[in-house]
């Protein structure tokens, strides 16, 4: 038991640390000119993505609490104000600050979600197994040993990021269809699963490629919800909502109470809340970068192949992650069971390299066509709007617009992109896949880092 003058210590200690929360919340507000829904809505926020994040970083990636609690401080001295208790017998993490307390819980091969819905409605769903193999990659991990030049590119990329401060965890590079290097952090390994944050987009994309090249689906469907078709939304089709040329009113700020975070933080469905969204803007003519997009995506392909969490992951494994040779894949899902597919695959480096090489090779991995040809295509062609038209199908692109996104690389360079430069860079002309994952809080050197393995 502490001694009295002991707890007492602690108690100042803890109202400091919570007026010192305030003082945070009172100065943003002063500094960036915001009302009082700020204040209202950030604790929820911030204690929200504490709890989820720090539930995945532990019990998907593996990670330490210490490790866990210090990425979420990157993003914001606020969440640095958080209280995280880590439940390792029930693989829970509740995170508390100001009033707030959610809870996220770990389910295996569903990784970690808000305790928003009934807990057993992800719990009863069976995730299929991924086989592991040792059979060269991509059909399974083996590698054969590294090309010296290609190491000593990636081992002198890693040391120089983050003698940077850039936080590189994993990197990754194939060429022709093998995996040539690969380098990694400390305490990292081939094996550990790492976020891919809106690199689950371009994954989304690839699932619902999957079901066109079945016959399941076309890219020109309309009414795609029921809630839509007594509304203008009706004419939305699964294109417009794949380039993000929906004209849906979404914000995609990182605020309390803005879109993004009510949708992944607050809400016990994201893509529920995403559904609501009133279209401002006509279909086609408007690129709008929306995570909230992303999400009615995930719903869409979950309604098409049964309508329920089991039968969205029994696609998405059987489907697409087991004939990929996934190792080490985790689809995470929100409270309802409905993916989260603007944000949250965890996956490892060599997986998310096998992502990359099915679009290089035109839709083909390990002898399989899960993508017709057509659709990679368009998925890496620039969108017909009039604001922003080097993205094609929830993939970033380096032509379309009037200047070149990277301006060293071939002009066919495509790429999924997540926060904190999180990275599948393709070059489909050399036949290059280039993973890059790390937790950088500033802008990463993409346009440098990958123009350097050109010369090999």
């Amino acid at each position: 038991m502490m001694p009295k003058n002991q707890n007492g210590v602690g108690q100042v200690v803890k109202k400091v640390s919570i007026v010192l929360a305030v003082l945070v919340l009172l100065s943003a507000v002063a500094i960036i000119a915001i009302g009082p829904a700020y204040v209202t809505h950030a604790p929820k926020m911030a204690a929200g993505m504490a709890a989820k994040l720090a539930c995945s970083s532990r019990y998907v990636s593996g990670f330490s609490e210490h490790l866990a609690a210090a990425d979420l401080e990157s993003y914001s001295p606020i969440l640095a104000q958080v209280s995280l208790d880590f439940n390792d017998t029930d693989h829970a993490v509740t995170a508390r600050f100001l009033g707030a307390s959610p809870s996220a819980h770990f389910v295996p091969g569903l990784g970690c979600a808000l305790d928003y819905a009934d807990k057993s409605i992800r719990e009863a769903v069976q995730v299929p197994a991924l086989p592991v193999s040792d059979a060269l990659w991509p059909a399974g991990d083996g590698v054969n040993p590294p090309h010296p030049q290609a190491q000593t590119l990636l081992d002198e990329i890693l040391k120089q990021d983050n003698a940077e401060g850039l936080q590189t965890r994993a990197l990754v590079l194939i060429k022709e269809g093998e995996l040539v290097a690969e380098a990694y952090a400390e305490g990292i390994d081939p094996q550990t699963p790492l976020l891919g944050w809106s690199m689950a987009k371009s994954m989304t994309a690839v699932a619902i490629g999957r079901l066109v090249q079945q016959g399941r689906a076309s890219v020109a469907s309309q009414t795609l919800f029921p809630e839509w078709q007594q509304d203008v939304r009706a004419q939305l089709s699964l294109e417009h909502l794949l380039t993000m040329t929906d004209g849906l009113d979404f914000a995609e700020r990182y605020e309390p109470g803005t879109d993004a975070t009510r949708m992944l933080f607050t809400e016990a469905g994201s893509a529920h809340y995403a559904l609501t969204r009133p279209q401002i803007h006509p279909a086609g003519r408007r690129f709008n970068y929306s995570s909230g997009t992303a999400n009615l995506l995930a719903l869409w392909l979950m309604n098409q192949v049964g309508g329920s969490p089991q039968a969205v992951q029994s696609f998405l494994f059987n489907e697409l992650f087991i004939p990929m040779g996934m190792q080490h894949t985790v689809f995470e899902t929100d409270s309802l069971g409905v993916p989260v597919g603007s944000s949250y695959v965890y996956a490892s480096a060599r997986d998310w390299a096998r992502m990359g090489q099915l679009l290089v090779n035109g839709g083909e991995i390990n002898g399989e066509q899960l993508l017709a040809p057509d659709y990679v295509r368009h998925a890496c062609s620039p969108n017909p709007s009039d604001n922003g038209r080097a993205y094609g199908y929830q993939l970033w692109l380096n032509e379309g617009d009037a200047a070149l996104r990277w301006p060293s690389l071939p002009v066919t360079a495509c790429a999924a992109m997540g926060n904190r430069a999180q990275m599948v860079m393709m070059i489909p002309e050399r036949k290059i896949v280039f993973v890059r994952l790390g937790w950088t809080a500033g802008d990463y050197p993409t346009d440098d880092r990958v123009s350097r393995l050109l010369a090999f």
